[in-house]
């Protein structure tokens, strides 16, 4: 969630943008009166406030002079606080009131350097801008909040005996559900199920292999993420459910779990976590506990973001 700081437009190309403190969005065009607007995929751009901020920290002066670096100098359409728009995978949509933003590129080559390059010798537009086309439009103005969801789905599945014979409540699958709408994951499917292996191994496989169904739309699921089961109970058996299904084991991903939770507590040794694909869905395993799995995915989600960009073939095997 972010929020909205300036809005900002040019009537030609190649000149700075002023910030107009709001901004009217046409569908499949652009922003009314922006230069940049028209029938292509780089309607809008978008940059991080955080990003100018850091511009601003690593240059402060031009000679003797503080440095001032007013909204729309890098050329951006629109700055937000609280968004790292960099980090979020092509095909991420961004709502403001009722108008609905979708990325289409990230960062760009620049042939005409900016007043800005111009004077720093540095544009960070290029490597830190992202670009949206308008699926919906509307208004949007300064202070307005937005929002985003991935164009990966998930699904959350609870395994505990007592949970699914109703005799405890279920704590860790709710925080798991709601950790992911936070990051901008549609969350398409919560389960809860016993410590059996092969319903954990049906449901698994199903959920992999033939997704969700609502309102006869069937829809896939690209990241599946279990609660419980994870230790030495006898009837702990996810991670061997887990990986009598996936096709290829995703090692570093409990390791990681398991390294970083050891710096809170030695009893993360005793995790029996595991990780693997099957077809173009990702499954982990993670603990039983709520602020257990909290912290897990603290450890692991910025990363999976790219691992899912390259099963769903949305990027290629390297660093961007």
């Amino acid at each position: 969630m972010g929020t909205v700081l300036a809005l900002c437009t040019s009537e030609k190309k190649g000149i700075q943008k002023q910030n107009r403190h709001t901004a009217t969005f046409i569908e499949d065009w652009g922003i009314d009166g922006d230069a940049h607007a028209g029938k292509w995929h780089r309607q809008v751009s978008l940059l991080s406030a955080d990003k100018i901020e850091a511009f601003k920290q690593r240059k402060p002066l031009i000679g003797d002079t503080p440095i001032e670096i007013p909204h729309g100098a890098f050329g951006e359409n629109i700055v937000v606080q609280g968004i790292d728009f960099r980090s979020l995978p092509l095909g991420t949509r961004f709502y403001c009131n009722e108008v609905i933003l979708e990325l289409t590129q990230i960062g760009k080559q620049c042939h005409d350097h900016c007043q800005i390059y111009e004077r720093m010798g540095e544009c960070i537009m290029p490597k830190e801008g992202v670009f949206t086309k308008v699926i919906h439009g509307g208004t949007i103005s300064e202070g307005d909040t937005m929002t985003y969801t991935l164009p990966f789905t998930a699904a959350v599945i609870t395994i505990s005996d007592s949970g699914s014979q109703g005799t405890r409540a279920d704590a860790s699958g709710p925080a798991i559900v709601e950790e992911l709408k936070k990051r901008g994951y549609p969350v398409v499917s919560t389960a809860i199920i016993p410590d059996d292996k092969e319903t954990i191994s049906k449901l698994l496989t199903d959920l992999a292999d033939k997704g969700v169904t609502h309102d006869t739309q069937a829809q896939s699921v690209n990241l599946i993420l279990t609660t419980g089961g994870t230790g030495f109970s006898p009837r702990d058996v996810t991670p061997e459910a887990t990986k009598a299904i996936i096709e290829k084991e995703v090692p570093g991903i409990p390791e990681v779990m398991r390294l970083e939770s050891l710096k809170i507590t030695p009893r993360a040794m005793l995790s029996r976590a595991t990780a693997g694909i099957r077809g173009q869905t990702l499954i982990v395993n993670l603990p039983g506990s709520p602020k257990a799995c909290i912290e897990c995915m603290s450890f692991i989600m910025d990363t999976i973001v790219h691992g899912l960009e390259i099963l769903t073939d949305k990027a290629h095997n390297c660093a961007r």
